[in-house]
């Protein structure tokens, strides 16, 4: 699994980047003309910091082999593609009923970042 997390967590930080390009170099006057750049810089953002901890996963994957790593790291991928992805479709095509899904990944990156707590709480090795 830990090494699955490096490929996917290297895929999204690349895709990451490649949306905030995309963003700044391809639609910068569509964003600014319909006043959703604010919301696409948001989807980038969590975009990348989700996807450096999926990074980051691996290595506590190594660390504290529970289940709730493996959960966390999934629900960081849902994360990403229904908050960021949903924002993304909001931006672009400023479909504001896409504004409804953001809160599902919202509560998957919050649920993520529990289960990780949780692993580093179940560990007793120190």
């Amino acid at each position: 699994m830990g090494r699955r997390l490096v490929l996917l967590g290297s895929l999204f930080a690349f895709l990451g980047v490649a949306m905030g390009a995309f963003g700044t170099h391809v639609l910068a006057d569509r964003l600014q003309a319909n006043g959703r750049q604010s919301t696409y810089d948001t989807a980038v953002q969590y975009h990348l910091i989700h996807a450096l901890a999926i990074l980051l996963l691996s290595s506590a994957r190594l660390r504290w082999r529970v289940r709730l790593t493996a959960i966390s790291g999934l629900l960081f991928i849902l994360g990403i593609l229904f908050f960021s992805g949903s924002l993304y479709i909001l931006a672009i095509f400023d479909i504001p009923q896409l504004g409804a899904v953001a809160p599902v990944g919202g509560a998957a990156f919050l649920l993520g970042w529990l289960s990780l707590f949780l692993a580093a709480w179940r560990d007793d090795s120190e």
